[in-house]
């Protein structure tokens, strides 16, 4: 999740007066505006909790009024102190810091805690409606939906919700993961579009772990919808013959077979995001990311017009980071940026080993950048679990024993209809390069460059030593 500060504002007091109020945005998004004695408040409670010398620094008190030039100094250091707390293992995972986060989102919103239905959507169009309080955070519903559909505690840390957008000609476009520090009711409703939809999708990369969610047969249902949806939007590749193979399968109700051959055709279980910008393998080139496989995929559309795939292994990644910057919205101007006359560009660049001792920086340009950082890190996540000997399960999160507000009916996954014909006219794709051979990372460590960090980078987990692709 990459936060920032992009601007502030000047709001009337319920006495009349006037302060100012940081706008902090998530993925480029208005999450909450809060005071500045608000997150003065926040820092006291984790250093209190946590100790001084966990806790970065924090700007000043000032006696007198802010000048011009002073906001924007503190819009800057409150900024670098959102982003120090968000990026630390232990407060950004603090439930001092996401309760802060939840209940700032809500009263900026100004929506009150009451009793609401939520539509939350399969991977084949299907809905549940569950009943929650505005004020329920992102695991609550995920359990209410759970219960719901009957599905059995010790599968529910395999799915998640995702904030989703659906173009009016079907496509969908993961906008990112709903995490614990936001109110999912209140993140839908303050987007006040029909576009958008929270989906209910599974959580992991690694298709040994489908063996798990088939034995339940609601787990069996939702990941058979899944896959049925990926076929139909063209991200898992089909021809003819499989498609034959498939639809009997499931004229049959051979769900599971269903699944089978799905897990042997290429881009199973991976994400595809929007069409994007790329400087590989040259400056300016179109190109599709997906992500599956403990990989990205490009397919890139060269400026000679050629087609061309390639992959980049998450094993062999050094680092990665998602830059933000403001940039001026095309209007045939020079004129500075200001809130409502820019729009906010994203970058993923990740440092990748292409050959043994030189390694290449790759930088793509996606309003998705966050959410394929996100895909980056779980993949390395699952990666640890695995090298490590241990189990998805002891890495799912802990499921909570609260009372949660949850409707007692419970719904079933229908099926979804049978397969249309396959797309002829899908593109045929030449190779980038050879296959580069098997390098671990074994020893490489992380730059601290000042030079390669600014204010805006957000920084995922660095390539982890010993892991090569032989280990996967």
């Amino acid at each position: 999740m990459h936060f920032s500060i992009p601007e502030t504002e000047v709001r009337s007091g319920e006495n009349g007066s006037t302060y100012v109020a940081y706008n902090i945005h998530v993925n480029g998004v208005l999450h909450c505006r809060v005071r500045y004695s608000q997150l003065l408040g926040l820092h006291e409670q984790i250093k209190k909790e946590y100790g001084s010398n966990v806790v970065p620094a924090f700007p000043p008190k000032k006696i007198f009024t802010l000048t011009p030039a002073e906001v924007e100094q503190r819009r800057e250091q409150l900024e670098k102190y959102m982003q120090a707390v968000r990026q630390d293992p232990l407060l950004g995972a603090s439930e001092l810091f996401n309760s802060f986060l939840r209940k700032a989102q809500q009263e900026t919103q100004q929506i009150p805690t009451e009793e609401v239905a939520l539509d939350i959507c399969h991977s084949n169009s299907q809905k549940v409606t569950v009943n929650i309080l505005t004020s329920d955070q992102t695991e609550d519903v995920l359990d209410a939906v759970a219960t719901k559909l009957d599905l059995p505690d010790d599968l529910v840390g395999y799915f998640s919700l995702f904030l989703v957008r659906e173009g009016v000609d079907g496509g969908l476009t993961f906008v990112r993961k709903l995490q614990e520090f936001e109110l999912p009711y209140v993140s839908i409703t303050s987007l006040r579009s029909s576009e958008f939809h929270i989906l209910l999708r599974k959580s992991y990369w690694d298709m040994s772990y489908d063996a798990d969610v088939m034995d339940n047969s609601v787990g069996l249902n939702l990941l058979y919808a899944q896959t049925v949806s990926d076929i139909e939007r063209g991200w898992i590749l089909v021809n003819k013959d499989q498609h034959r193979q498939l639809k009997s399968l499931q004229e049959k109700g051979s769900k599971k077979e269903f699944i089978h051959l799905g897990q042997t055709l290429k881009y199973y279980g991976y994400i595809k995001f929007d069409p994007c910008i790329t400087d590989f393998p040259e400056k300016g080139c179109q190109v599709i990311v997906s992500a599956g496989n403990n990989e990205l995929n490009f397919h890139v559309k060269l400026p000679n017009e050629q087609m061309k795939e390639g992959s980049f292994k998450v094993t062999r990644m050094r680092c990665w980071r998602v830059t933000s910057s403001q940039v001026p919205i095309a209007n045939g101007t020079t004129t500075p940026c200001s809130s409502s006359k820019c729009d906010v560009k994203l970058e993923l660049a990740f440092e990748y080993l292409m050959s043994k001792d030189r390694l290449q920086w790759v930088t793509i340009t996606s309003q998705q950048a966050i959410m394929m950082s996100i895909c980056l890190q779980s993949m390395v996540d699952e990666l640890m679990v695995k090298k490590s000997g241990g189990s998805i399960k002891k890495m799912l999160r802990k499921r909570h024993n609260g009372s949660i507000h949850r409707s007692e009916s419970q719904q079933t996954v229908k099926s979804p209809p049978l397969l249309d014909s396959p797309d002829p006219n899908r593109e045929q794709i030449v190779k980038l390069s050879t296959k580069l051979n098997s390098v671990s990372l074994r020893g490489i460590s992380a730059s601290n460059s000042a030079n390669d960090i600014s204010g805006n980078d957000f920084h995922g987990n660095y390539a982890f030593e010993g892991i090569g692709d032989d280990d996967l």
